[in-house]
């Protein structure tokens, strides 16, 4: 089972990742002539208390995303009401522990956009929409965090 290691930073399990147009959208730019926004080098924060996974809309701007749906959302800020968001369509690859390890890849995932998670340091939350179709450890007294696909 392809797995990485990494050091847990002091904003927690943060991991690189690359963020592109969903494969569908690619099909259709690509029918149509039209350029493909450029993949976007992010951070990312493994986060198992998200359900889905967040991206900052700076990333979303760069990627040129329209919205594919609303999702409700229930967040610490919010209590017991549920705030809209858009969803979108995407693209998600984290690398492997070497260049020959396969990637976590996910040619088209739904995520929501959140604002403030470029302010913290890192363009997106990895939710446990993708967390389900992984292994996760995390050591905290050996500041290591494990993730097998």
């Amino acid at each position: 089972m392809p797995h990485f290691t990494l050091q847990i930073s002091p904003a927690g399990p943060v991991v690189k990742a690359l963020l592109t147009v969903s494969q569908a959208r690619r099909a259709a730019l690509s029918a149509a002539g039209l350029p493909v926004p450029a993949n976007q080098s992010i951070t990312a924060l493994v986060d198992t208390g998200a359900s889905c996974t967040s991206v900052d809309p700076s990333i979303i701007a760069a990627l040129a995303l329209q919205p594919t749906g609303i999702a409700s959302v229930i967040t610490p800020s919010t209590g017991a009401t549920p705030h809209q968001t858009s969803q979108y369509d995407v693209g998600l690859a984290i690398p492997g522990a070497t260049a020959r390890d396969a990637a976590l890849f996910f040619p088209t995932i739904a995520v929501i956009g959140a604002q403030l998670l470029q302010a913290q340091g890192f363009h997106a939350l990895i939710g446990r929409d993708i967390l389900d179709r992984c292994v996760l450890v995390y050591n905290g007294v050996t500041k290591l965090f494990t993730l097998a696909y």
